[in-house]
């Protein structure tokens, strides 16, 4: 028997114990490879930053460039 895999929250930082507990709330893809699966705990989904703050900014700048 194999054992259960372990997720972490993204909003709070926590291993998410309970497998019911856990929610896939993205994908994000990677430069060589399929990517990995964000988790959080059902009450902490709605917290979890979809957007990187970083990229967002650098993103702003340009579009205020732009226009």
């Amino acid at each position: 028997m194999s054992a259960p895999t372990l997720h972490v929250c993204r909003a709070c930082d926590e291993p998410i114990t309970d497998p019911k507990d856990a929610v896939a709330v993205l994908h994000e893809t990677g430069n060589s490879g399929p990517g990995w699966t964000v988790w959080a705990h059902r009450d902490h989904a709605d917290d979890v930053e979809l957007i990187d703050p970083d990229l967002l900014r650098i993103m702003i700048r340009i579009w205020a460039a732009g226009s």
